[in-house]
């Protein structure tokens, strides 16, 4: 019995520190991130027709898509690699005067398609074909990476270098020296996002080609550590 009332006190004082609270860790963070030159490109393009009637619309649009799709195969793009990603038939009117009905001028037909480019520097003949073509949409082109994992390695080790980094920097400063790893988690980190670039619609074809620059993008890793102290 007269042991019972110091352990409790001992167990309730136990209780009391956080769980968080240790004082033997350090905890530091790291960022790192890689720069890459985008080697695929995809392109949005299309064909918008307006004519009297629906059926004129769709044959229009068909015998202009179908030259369309010529002239990627004549381009090499394999099959795989060509997606219709939106078609649709909408009615077109006039606004009527005063108290005169809208009046039905005619039919209107989209069709556009997705093409991925693996090589970007077809980029500009590629573009140059479609709208010889027939293609009067050009609705974006977009870059990527076509295999990011080397480039997003070497973020997460620039990261671990850079939490390390850290860690010595403040453990020098406090006079102690770093022991082993605890834990290693990784945090928000980021593959490349696609470079979106939107082009006006074109009449006619251009010459030349137009230039199209991929720039690069950035893939980047974030880790926390935390760290055994002496």
């Amino acid at each position: 019995m007269k042991n019972s009332l110091p352990l409790g006190l001992a167990l309730v004082a136990l209780l009391a520190i956080p769980a968080w609270a240790d004082p033997r860790t350090i905890s530091t963070s790291g960022h790192g991130e890689v720069r890459a030159v985008p080697d695929m490109a995809e392109v949005r393009a299309g064909v918008t027709v307006t004519a009297p009637t629906a059926a004129q619309a769709l044959a229009a649009n068909s015998s202009r898509m179908q030259s369309v799709f010529a002239a990627l195969r004549k381009m090499g793009v394999p099959e795989k690699n060509i997606q219709t990603t939106n078609f649709f038939v909408s009615p077109q009117y006039t606004n009527g005067e005063g108290n005169t009905a809208r009046r039905l001028t005619g039919y209107q037909v989209s069709n556009d398609v997705t093409v991925r480019l693996e090589d970007t520097g077809k980029l500009g003949n590629t573009l140059d074909a479609l709208v010889a073509a027939g293609a009067n949409q050009m609705n974006g082109i977009s870059f990527s990476i076509q295999n990011p994992a080397p480039a997003l390695e070497k973020a997460r080790a620039d990261a671990v270098a850079d939490a390390r980094t850290r860690a010595e920097t403040y453990a020098k400063a406090a006079g102690i020296t770093l022991g082993t790893v605890i834990s290693i988690s990784e945090g928000g980190g980021e593959a490349p996002r696609p470079v979106m670039y939107r082009m006006a619609a074109m009449a006619a074809p251009p010459a030349p080609p137009p230039p199209i620059s991929a720039g690069e993008q950035t893939i980047s890793a974030d880790v926390a550590m935390v760290w055994e102290i002496h």
